[in-house]
């Protein structure tokens, strides 16, 4: 019986609330850093790997930027200056626009 409800909350698996509570407590930072002849990476910094699936984070931010990126530790990096609609977008995966600082 335990096999279908979640360690955490208690809640059946299908029902779980864990990952949308952990995303009301991350403080997500967005910046860009110049590397190596004049190439822009996005970085976003301040997620919880054991709370959020980052790798699934980073799969959707990439295929929404139509960039490449990579998982480095707990920040997600992104081929290109994406900061613009970075806010947008996380905000449409469910993270709150008070989390997410420029």
């Amino acid at each position: 019986m335990s096999a279908g409800m979640c360690s955490v909350c208690g809640l059946p698996e299908e029902l779980c609330i864990c990952e949308e509570v952990a995303k009301e407590q991350q403080r997500i930072t967005v910046k860009v850093n110049r590397r190596r002849y004049g190439k822009e990476v996005t970085i976003v910094e301040g997620l919880d790997p054991s709370e959020i699936d980052i790798h699934d984070l980073a799969t959707y931010l990439k295929s929404k930027f139509a960039c490449g990126g990579t998982i480095r530790g707990s920040t997600v990096e992104l081929q290109g200056n994406h900061i613009s609609r970075m806010k947008e977008v996380l905000m449409q995966r469910g993270f709150s626009a008070d989390q997410i600082k420029d």
